[in-house]
């Protein structure tokens, strides 16, 4: 057999031909249908492939050998002949995870059925719009996958999401390193040699609630993130909303505010300058200045910045300042989900980033603001709920979106 890469990428080569492309074709749906149902027998694969019992045989046979398949043995059945039952092997193939966060890098390996296999994360990291920011995102992935305990040759893809708007079909980001001729992708992907897929953060993230969160039957969502930014992801029919360019979720930059602070878009006004950490942040060292009482001020006054999870941590101590910009921030975004839910009646949303750790802090003023100002019918068929996933969500939802776009799903 030619290497897994080779495999995988077979479809983009316009010289393959005739019954070898045909079967190694075959070969991914097989995958593709073992990734999203599960252990299957021969007989099920038929129906639902419509391939003949024998091709059948014969290519399992063959993923089987490679590895890529492993035969579970034989399945109980009511009565007859017990077939074999087939499965993925989880040592076979590999894919790899990068968030590219404002503050930090955080990466993942998972293995071909999304387990996470290895961890990490980079704190000594600034996202600027330099040359040597986007230098830090290549060497530090480059020593990641050196590092990080899995043959390199079995790692057959590599997401990477990044913060602020991205198209996953040019590979290039919007807002970050926008003076290279080449696109992100193309560049991690020279320095790595893996294949790579750019995505927004926030999408990433949504992702892998949808498919790793505990979500039950829901096929439309919304999930917010109240990072140091706000965004959202879209779940509509079970499948990522991305829009014309990919630009859809940029939430933050409505202009919901009547004010006169400057977003980092550009404009006044937005959704970001009240209720993002950042804002939080900025409005918290203001109070600060003018004399109101913190349990942050000794923070302050040792000259040393005040990050939103600073405030938020403020607040389960009971300081009442950190609660109060907390809650208004809640009722807020509440007003601003009302907004959301009656254009898109979604069944759940999810809240995640940051401020989500607030728990009923930010969930509370956010859930009554939702109530008060949208359509009573709308907020009743909608479900609101914290993100269950950890910090590694967004590198994971990035692996997981790779690795659907090599096997075909």
């Amino acid at each position: 057999m030619v290497s897994l890469k080779e495999f995988f990428n077979q479809h983009e080569d316009d010289m393959l031909k005739g019954i070898s492309h045909k079967n190694n074709l075959i070969k991914r749906n097989i995958i593709a249908y073992m990734a999203v149902n599960g252990q299957c027998t021969l007989a099920e694969l038929t129906k639902e492939l419509h391939i003949s019992i024998p091709t059948i045989t014969k290519l399992v046979s063959e993923l089987v050998a490679e590895k890529i398949v492993t035969d579970n043995g034989k399945v109980e059945t009511p009565g007859g002949r017990r077939p074999n039952i087939f499965g993925l092997a989880n040592s076979a193939i590999y894919f790899a995870g990068v968030d590219v966060s404002r503050d930090h890098l955080r990466f993942v390996i998972t293995d071909l059925k999304n387990n996470v296999i290895v961890t990490k994360e980079e704190p000594d990291f600034e996202l600027q719009d330099t040359d040597s920011s986007l230098e830090k995102i290549c060497s530090y992935t480059e020593r990641f996958l050196e590092e990080c305990g899995v043959d390199k040759s079995k790692i057959l893809g590599m997401g990477v999401c990044i913060t602020g708007r991205v198209n996953p079909n040019t590979g290039r980001s919007y807002k970050y390193f926008t003076s290279t001729e080449q696109p992100i992708r193309e560049i991690i992907e020279n320095r790595t040699g893996i294949r790579v897929l750019l995505e927004n953060d926030t999408r990433a993230r949504c992702y892998a609630e949808y498919f790793s969160g505990n979500i039950k039957n829901e096929k439309n969502l919304l999930y917010l993130h109240l990072g140091r930014g706000v965004a959202i992801g879209v779940i509509m029919d079970g499948k990522l909303y991305y829009g014309k360019s990919g630009f859809a979720g940029e939430f933050g930059h409505t202009p919901f505010f009547d004010n006169e602070i400057i977003c980092s878009c550009g404009k006044k006004g937005c959704l970001e300058t009240e209720v993002s950490g950042i804002a939080i942040e900025n409005k918290i060292v203001a109070l600060i200045k003018q004399g109101v009482n913190t349990i942050l001020r000794k923070q302050y006054d040792r000259g040393e910045p005040i990050h939103i999870d600073d405030v938020i941590a403020a607040a389960k101590s009971d300081d009442t300042l950190s609660i109060e910009l907390i809650e208004e921030a809640g009722e807020k975004i509440g007003k601003s989900i009302a907004f959301l839910i009656n254009i898109f009646n979604p069944e759940l949303v999810i809240i995640g980033g940051n401020l989500s750790r607030a728990g009923d802090y930010i969930m509370l003023p956010l859930k009554s603001a939702t109530n008060k100002y949208s359509l009573n019918l709308v907020y009743k068929d909608t479900k609101f709920r914290l993100s269950q996933m950890g910090p590694e969500a967004g590198a994971l939802g990035a692996a997981m979106l790779i690795r659907n776009k090599i096997i075909g799903l």
